[in-house]
Formats: C-alpha cells, structure tokens, sequence
C-alpha cells in the first residue's frame, strides 16, 4: 500500500508518496505559490524521472492535491495506476497541545482539538488544518491522520514543562513548555535503539537536531523528559534567525528603548536575529563558516556564541540523566557538517566527549563519529520526518 506525507504551509504543499511494507519514498513533490497571482509552480521526483518548478493550475490547496495526485497516476512520471493504491494521508501537524500525544485519525473532534492549538501555532496549524481539507476533498473516503510536532515531548514531566509564572497562566491559557521537532527526535531515538540492538525503553540519549531551527531533546528510557525549545520554536538554541534563550526582560527593555510594538519585537526576535542578525551575512552556516574564515570577526563570534549554546545543553541533559548511551547529531547541519559537530563537541570536554577520526567522512549518513577512549559515543544519524510521519499512519491504519 502506499501512504502519502503531506507537510502543508500557508501558501505551498510538500509532500512524499511512500511504500509498504518497503517503507520506501517513490516519489517527492513540492508546490509553491498556491493561491498567487503569479501562479504555481510545481517540482516532482519520481525515481530517475521529475521536473522542475513548472506551471501548474493551483488557485487552491484542493487544486494543488489534485494536481499532485494526477502527476502520480498519469503522465511520464506516474508511479501509481489508480488513486485508489493511496490508503492514507499523513499530516505534519506542528502543534497539538496537551491533547494529542499520538498519532490520530482525523474527526471532526481531531479538528476541533487543532483548532484550538491554533493561537499557539498561528502561522502553522491554520496551514495544516488547510492541507487536512484539501486531501478530504480531493480523496472522500480515504484516512487522514495527524501526526503532531509537539506529541514526543508531551511525555515531559511537570518539572520540565511548567514556567515559574502565575499558575493561573498554565491553568486558563496553557503557558508551558511543549517543544518541537518531536517527529525528527522519536525517529532518530528509535533508528539508535534499532542500530545498537536495544529495547527502546532502555536507550538513553540527547538528540540534537540543527538546521535552520534547532532544538535537543533528554531522552530517558525511550521518553522524552526535557527539551530546549518552549511554548514557541523561539526558544533555546541560537538558530538562523532565531535568537534564543535571551533575558526576558529585554523584551520589554527593548519595547521601550525603540518604541516597537509586541509584533515588530516578535519579527526582531524570530525572523532578523540569531546567526542572521548577529553577523551581518546571513542565516545560512555554509555563508557564517565562509565569512569567519575570510576573518570576518562577528561571523567568528556567532559560529563560537551558536556552538557553545547547543553544547550548554549537552551538558546539561547528560548530566541530569543516571545513564547515557550517546548523543544523537542529526537533521542537515547536524547530518553533514563534521567541522561544525567538532567545536560543539569541544566544549563538551568535561563530560569525557572526544570526537574520533572518523567524524571527518561521516556526511548524511549514519555513523559512529566519536573516538573510541570517548566516554559518551557520539552519533550521527540522518533524520527521516516524513517516513516517521508515514510509519505512524500506517501503524493507525492496520489496527
């Protein structure tokens, strides 16, 4: 059977067809420009067959499932002989409260539930809700499930997730710690367990997944109990233009100083901040590892000031776990830069880390990368969202 992975944002659908039981991905397409004036455009892989960015008729997100549908069952770049081989779609749903830990077929009450997570994922759960009905239209009948960003983390306990702010916050508006990347952080914690040959409920790790967002995961016992990001993927580490963990009350400081409003300081602190704001060049690592090595001395200073707050967090989650069976590096900086998982794990030196060798060849591709006298291995194991999101449906499907 096959299952189709549907990642929706506000103006463009990703998505994946996967097989099974090969679990294996035959085809990948993204739609952008749904619903603009100057038109959609449309890339698909297929195997060794594809195009790139072509016109497509998509005024709506309806328009833009059926056209990916047709490109799979008609045409040169078929893989499918009826629409009728899809048994399911999988939904990335970036946000599910403290309702959804798992994954769920899709109900009125499903919806309702995401709904209600909207104002604490504005620019995302809107978007997905607009995917969900988009597959309902163009497939009646067929499953959609729901697979939540935040629902890993959901098994954090309450030291972990409660800010020390008034109570009433939590009980009447929700304010707590939920955490993101979840799906990336379940799948590299259990692809670990699966390589060493141990039961999931066993394993010990702290995943680090760094892109253009980032966040660590403390992993105990197969569950997540702690989490670098927050209510928001604000939260944490220093990201591409995220700022990170910074003193709260600059926030109000910085409202005042410069007469901003909560939404200018907002876009400050999300979209012109961290690796892009502090440097100057931009959001990309590949430009801040170029630019520091031409001597650009703020580029130099973010590239230390971003590896030193990811490794803040390594230590703190190795140290509050009884046992630790390696730190997980993945997602595409944390997949293919050796030189960037080096100076991380340089200041994590007290806690006995020492990268081998053989981190220098490891680049999109599982591996062991620490040196054997290492006291806490060190992995790197690519991240596969869309095949967790695609493993969940299937596993709801077969019940």
């Amino acid at each position: 059977m096959y299952i189709m992975v549907i990642n929706c944002g506000s103006s463009s659908l990703k998505f994946q067809l996967i097989s099974f039981p090969e679990e294996k991905a035959v085809a990948k397409g993204l739609i952008e420009r749904i619903g603009q004036d100057s038109g959609a455009q449309f890339t698909l892989t297929a195997g060794d067959k594809g195009f790139k960015k072509q016109p497509v008729d998509a005024s709506n997100h309806t328009k833009a499932v059926t056209a990916a549908l047709n490109a799979l069952t008609s045409g040169e770049c078929a893989v499918l002989e009826s629409k009728n081989e899809i048994k399911g779609f999988g939904h990335r749903v970036v946000h599910g409260g403290e309702k959804f830990c798992a994954p769920v077929i899709i109900d009125d009450e499903v919806i309702k539930g995401i709904e209600e997570c909207n104002e604490l994922a504005p620019l995302h759960n809107p978007a997905n809700l607009i995917g969900i009905e988009a597959c309902m239209k163009a497939l009646p009948g067929v499953p959609n499930v729901a697979v939540f960003d935040t629902a890993f983390h959901q098994t954090m306990p309450p030291k972990a997730f409660h800010y020390a702010l008034p109570y009433e916050l939590y009980e009447k508006d929700h304010i707590r710690r939920y955490g993101f990347h979840g799906t990336s952080h379940k799948y590299v914690t259990k692809t670990f367990a699966e390589l060493i040959n141990k039961p999931l409920d066993e394993v010990n790790v702290v995943t680090v997944h760094l892109g253009n967002g980032s966040s660590l995961a403390c992993v105990k016992d197969g569950k997540c109990v702690d989490t670098s990001m927050g209510l928001t993927p604000l939260a944490g580490v220093i990201m591409g233009t995220r700022c990170g963990d910074i003193d709260p009350a600059l926030v109000v400081y910085i409202m005042k100083k410069k007469g901003m409003s909560p939404d200018e300081v907002d876009t400050l602190m999300n979209k012109k901040s961290g690796l892009l704001g502090f440097s100057g060049v931009g959001s990309d690592m590949r430009d801040i590892e170029a630019a520091a090595k031409e001597n650009n001395e703020r580029a130099a200073l973010v590239l230390e000031m971003w590896a030193y707050s990811i490794a803040k967090y390594i230590n703190a989650y190795v140290g509050t776990l009884p046992k630790i069976d390696a730190v997980i590096f993945t997602a595409g900086i944390g997949e293919n830069s050796p030189g960037l998982r080096k100076i991380i794990c340089e200041n994590c030196a007290g806690m006995g880390i020492e990268l081998g060798g053989n981190n220098d060849n490891v680049r999109g591709e599982t591996g062991c990368v620490s040196a054997d006298n290492s006291r806490i291995p060190v992995y790197v194991i690519p991240t596969n969202e869309e095949l967790q999101i695609a493993q969940g449906t299937s596993a709801l499907l077969k019940q």
